[in-house]
């Protein structure tokens, strides 16, 4: 086992517990725009580390083209859509926006 299979799995499961995050994020938190963070801010990260570890696991320069692109888009698209909840969610213009889940019995 190689350093570089070691640092591949090390990012792996940092990016499993980002992603993991975020999902208890996701449950936890009871407003939309609560929710709208912890579902870009950790999830982001834990696909970029994933991605990381699988350059890692295969060096080459043909697995980093197609990785780089995913990473990418990953950033533009969360980040837009993040934007466009949160104007949605904002300009509603109300303090509790009846997003949250129904308590439990």
């Amino acid at each position: 086992m190689s350093a570089l299979d070691v640092a591949a799995g090390v990012c792996l499961l940092l990016g499993a517990a980002m992603a993991l995050s975020a999902g208890a994020g996701l449950v936890r938190f009871r407003t939309t725009l609560d929710r709208m963070h912890a579902g870009t801010k950790p999830q982001v990260l834990g696909v970029l580390l994933v991605l990381l570890a699988m350059w890692l696991h295969r060096p080459t320069w043909a697995n980093a083209g197609p990785l780089l692109l995913a990473g990418v888009s990953q950033v533009i698209t969360v980040s837009v859509a993040a934007y466009m909840v949160g104007r949605g969610a904002y300009s509603r213009d109300r303090a509790d926006d009846d997003t949250e889940l129904p308590p439990e019995d």
